[in-house]
């Protein structure tokens, strides 16, 4: 190879097909990756090991000295110089570029690419500083969390943002600050996703949106991320957002609503009948449930003693959390408490109990029903006499918020009570009132 000719002359096509030859094959794919290393500067060196005859050959024609080894040291500086004095008169990362495919600056691409993450993370600091989420200290782990996992940043950058936006505005919208506007209760996802992402589906189970939206909500709540798909709906319902309006309900008995809708008169006959209702979401939003002033509705946590009061004939109107109280329960008793109906509430005798009492009856007035602490004395004091097997409490206490020495006597005994015990007591009270 010489340098009688300038580019774009016939020897040019001579040179790069004598670069091309198959025994420089090796040179050029270890020069590439060091090139696109570095910048695309030829700096540093590369070297082969096991050269065959005809990779000796070809090497000592490029480099103008004989190679005899089996293992050579190429400085790329050099490499340079000898191209840039050849037929083609150019330098190293020129003629690779000619050779093909092009070079990838990948240090430039990984400066860039660290540059668009930190503006990605910067601006999404700024999206949750500018809502009701930057007071609340879970809102800033939940974003470095987000972070961390590296999921967002694996996304188209311009993905990554709208989802981040997003995510920020869903929370902000489920979590507001206590002075802002009140926000409905209770949301239906695609109602909730039509309003921060424009698009109902914008919270469809198994998308990041939604995975970084019940990861925010969990943090917010106190509550694990779930792994499956009832966990997952467990977790919306926990931020009074229902997946659907059908499939989670609300056990009702003895309602007894005055007004002429056809719901409406549905429930009075139930009642009369001595029928216990489910009342889905969707049933919820098209009844009035106009309701005789100050009507006093027991609350109950176990569907048991709603299936006694039926079997007892009870008239009282009673309706069941099932466990926590979920979004349709909530609901219901919104509506109920709008129409100036009171409360009185009983659940389980355990800490997990204590808790559901305290959100009941701190967001309702509720008073308590057979929920003070000479209750759980006489009731604990009875298993043990009936010679009932006794099931420990468990779990960190909780204090009752309407009567501070219910905790400590539960501490003192130890026992934890369902519902049950106290069904017959229950029902006394449900048949007289």
């Amino acid at each position: 190879m010489t340098s009688r000719d300038a580019p774009g002359r016939p020897r040019d096509a001579e040179a790069l097909a004598f670069l091309t030859r198959p025994g420089l094959t090796r040179l050029w794919t270890a020069v590439r990756t060091r090139l696109e290393r570095n910048g695309l500067q030829p700096t540093g060196t590369v070297r082969l090991h096991e050269l065959d005859a005809e990779e000796r050959e070809a090497l000592s024609l490029l480099l103008a000295r004989p190679l005899t080894a089996a293992t050579v040291t190429i400085r790329l500086p050099d490499l340079d110089t000898r191209l840039r004095t050849s037929a083609l008169a150019r330098g190293l990362t020129a003629t690779l570029q000619e050779l093909g495919p092009p070079l990838t600056d990948r240090r430039a691409a990984r400066d860039a690419a660290a540059a668009q993450r930190a503006g990605l993370w910067s601006a999404a600091q700024a999206a949750l500083a500018a809502t009701s989420l930057s007071a609340q200290p879970w809102a800033a782990r939940w974003l470095e969390e987000t972070r961390r996992a590296g999921t967002a940043t694996r996304q188209d950058p311009q993905i990554a943002t709208t989802v981040l936006t997003q995510a920020i505005r869903t929370l902000a919208t489920l979590f507001p600050a206590t002075d802002a506007e009140p926000t409905p209760v209770v949301w239906g996802r695609g109602e909730l996703a039509t309003r921060t992402t424009g698009s109902a589906h914008g919270l469809d189970d198994g998308t990041l949106l939604a995975r970084l939206v019940l990861r925010g909500i969990a943090l917010a709540t106190g509550a694990d991320v779930p792994a499956d798909a009832p966990g997952r709906r467990a977790l919306w319902r926990l931020a009074s957002v229902t997946p659907d309006e059908v499939s989670s309900t609300v056990l009702t008995y003895g309602l007894r609503p005055t007004g002429g809708t056809w719901g409406e008169q549905v429930l009075g006959q139930r009642a009369e009948h001595h029928l216990e209702t489910h009342l889905t979401l969707r049933e919820l939003h098209g009844l009035q449930l106009k309701m005789p002033a100050r009507t006093r509705i027991h609350v109950c946590e176990n569907p048991r003693v709603v299936e006694a009061a039926a079997d007892a004939g009870c008239t009282a109107p009673l309706i069941c959390t099932s466990g926590n109280a979920t979004t349709v329960v909530l609901t219901l008793l919104d509506a109920l408490a709008a129409t100036g109906c009171a409360f009185a509430y009983h659940g389980d005798f355990d800490w997990p109990g204590i808790a559901l009492a305290n959100r009941v009856m701190d967001r309702y007035g509720a008073q308590p029903w057979r929920m003070k602490a000479e209750d759980y004395e006489y009731l604990a004091t009875r298993t043990q006499l009936h010679g009932t097997p006794q099931l420990l409490l468990s779990g960190p206490t909780v204090e009752a918020t309407w009567d501070p020495e219910l905790a400590p006597t539960m501490g003192a005994l130890g026992i934890a009570l369902h519902e049950e015990a106290a069904l017959d007591l229950l029902l006394e009270d449900l048949y007289l009132s």
